[in-house]
């Protein structure tokens, strides 16, 4: 079974398209969308749009909670004063563009989603299993703490998203924890490619992360010309994240320009 699966579309259109063509040109047998259609990028509607026409499974991200019941904020779990600066920024832009019948099919995304492939018992959520905005980091996770969360909810095969970074843990138990990264903006990597992850499950799992590019300057220019702030814009033309870095664990931290 050949599974592709990504998250935080963040409204870029542009990477959202790319990524599907990629996922079509090599025939994945299942395609997930785990959630946050919207936020940081700009017309919010159009990447809704297309998630519905390509009638993707999708579930619902803290962002898509937010917008469809028409909360104060995103809901994202910051802390820090400046990530909720230019997250109350993204989501006040976004909640004032997006359809209300996109509200509603984003209201009504399942939170989880459990299916059986090749024997093993899998597990989709957004930030993890336990809680939609919870920040699953690569190095702030120990073995035996997803080992635990594995055990907790009955789960040989967790996959993730919400932090934005991909990375793939194959525990002792056998088990696998995938962050199967975002779409919507670089992986704080020099690069301005969208990363998606494909699995392939069967006897073993298999894991590989695939850089798609797509016309990041054609985004860059969109948001230039909506007003979002010239941080998130250096952001897609750099491939570095300029904003939401506080919450960042320092290892992961100090790959990073900032």
């Amino acid at each position: 079974m050949r599974l592709a699966a990504f998250g935080g579309v963040y409204s870029n259109h542009h990477a959202l398209s790319a990524v599907l063509d990629d996922i079509r040109g090599r025939g994945a047998d299942r395609t997930w969308c785990l959630g946050d259609a919207g936020g940081f990028g700009p017309h919010p509607d159009r990447a809704v749009d297309i998630l519905r026409r390509s009638e993707i499974p999708t579930l619902r991200g803290n962002y898509d909670e937010s917008i469809g019941n028409g909360r104060p904020d995103c809901g994202c779990g910051y802390s820090d004063p400046n990530d909720n600066h230019f997250a109350q920024i993204s989501y006040d832009y976004t909640l004032a563009r997006t359809a209300s019948e996109h509200r509603e099919w984003l209201r009504e995304r399942p939170a989880l989603h459990r299916c059986e492939i090749e024997g093993r018992r899998v597990l989709l959520c957004h930030g993890s299993p336990r809680r939609v905005n919870e920040f699953l980091w690569d190095s702030a996770c120990a073995d035996s703490f997803l080992e635990w969360m594995c055990d907790t909810f009955l789960a040989d095969l967790i996959l993730c998203t919400h932090t934005g970074l991909h990375w793939h843990r194959r525990l002792p138990s056998g088990r696998h924890v995938v962050n199967v990264g975002a779409v919507g903006r670089p992986a704080n990597d020099g690069r301005t490619e969208a990363w998606y992850a494909a699995l392939e499950i069967g006897h073993e799992v298999s894991v590989e992360f695939r850089p798609v590019a797509y016309d990041h300057e054609a985004l860059a220019r969109e948001m230039e010309d909506e007003k979002l702030p010239p941080e998130f814009v250096a952001t897609i033309r750099t491939g570095w994240w300029t904003t939401c870095l506080e919450n960042m664990p320092a290892r992961e931290r100090a790959r990073g320009r900032y």
